[in-house]
């Protein structure tokens, strides 16, 4: 199979889990699709692009959809930035599956998001070790990246487990959005001391000024499907040190934030509103959302559109 470029070589850097843009009677738009994967691949600081996050809507794709959203994806950036699949599954057969078909499809990494039913009934150490093996061994020419949940639910990882996993050679990156500062910073400093190779890019898409302060290599969030420029902009002035101009280009973002997340952590409907935001700032032609996820309403919108064109973005 034809890769793309190294994907541990482009895990620094920004890159966001891209949308799925849908046709009116929500069948899957591939030349929206196409056009948008293009668009963020040609701002600076994009590294690679995601496909199948939550911001892609991912449970209201079947896996053979998801396959397509990757295969697309990864055609239209072939040669110019590898692609990242996200693995969203419940056991181990049926991750496994996900894998090799991502892979097939184009994918150069695979985002290994939590099983869900781990939220309601939890997970020992043994259960994730287990289910990153199972992945592995299924897609070996795949690095991994881990998908680390809140710490408040019940498929957040301990500390001791992400050293666990950073140790593991076919895990190359980590995800991280605890949403809670205190174990943030230990679980960063927990990776660094298991293996400080490993990437560690910070995926707090409603606070990511505080979030990329804190030693990361870069975001990899769903917000950079909206707001690539800023982002990257952002990440630079971190880099380099410049507080002040960081928080400048914050003060951009912190309303489009707001608009978009309402204050709180991204949901469906968040990610509908972020479609919207992309529709007025011209991203998309069509912020259509597969239901049961509501469109933004009438003071929603309006909140949107004075966000985005306080930004400077606005289109329509």
């Amino acid at each position: 199979m034809e890769t793309h470029l190294p994907a541990i070589a482009n895990y620094r850097g920004i890159i966001p889990a891209i949308a799925c843009p849908f046709t009116p009677d929500h069948r899957i738009d591939e030349p929206a699709l196409r056009k948008l994967a293009s668009w963020l691949a040609g701002h600076d600081g994009v590294v690679a692009v995601m496909t199948n996050g939550h911001t892609g809507e991912v449970f209201s794709l079947t896996p053979a959809e998801r396959a397509t959203v990757t295969r697309i994806v990864a055609d239209e950036l072939r040669g110019r930035l590898p692609v990242i699949s996200s693995i969203v599954c419940e056991g181990l057969s049926e991750a496994a599956e996900h894998a090799r078909a991502a892979v097939e499809a184009g994918a150069a990494g695979l985002d290994v998001m939590p099983p869900h039913h781990w939220l309601r009934f939890g997970f020992t150490s043994g259960h994730a070790l287990q289910y990153f093996d199972a992945i592995h061994r299924a897609a070996p020419g795949a690095d991994l990246v881990c998908h680390v949940y809140p710490a408040w639910t019940r498929a957040a990882y301990s500390s001791a487990l992400l050293a666990d996993l950073a140790r593991l050679p076919y895990v190359q990156a980590f995800k991280v959005g605890q949403r809670d500062m205190n174990k943030y910073a230990r679980d960063i400093q927990a990776i660094r001391d298991a293996d400080a190779g490993k990437a560690i890019l910070t995926c707090h898409d409603e606070y990511l000024l505080a979030s990329m302060v804190q030693g990361v290599d870069g975001a990899l969030v769903g917000f950079a499907t909206f707001i690539p420029q800023l982002i990257g902009d952002l990440w630079r002035a971190v880099q380099e040190g410049d507080l002040k101009r960081a928080q400048r280009i914050q003060a951009v973002i912190t309303p489009l934030k707001d608009a978009v997340y309402g204050g709180g952590e991204p949901t469906g409907e968040a990610h509908a509103r972020m479609k919207a935001g992309m529709y007025l700032a011209g991203v998309l032609d069509d912020a259509t959302v597969r239901p049961p996820t509501e469109a933004p309403d009438a003071r929603e919108m309006a909140a949107l559109r004075a966000a985005v064109e306080q930004a400077g973005l606005l289109r329509r």
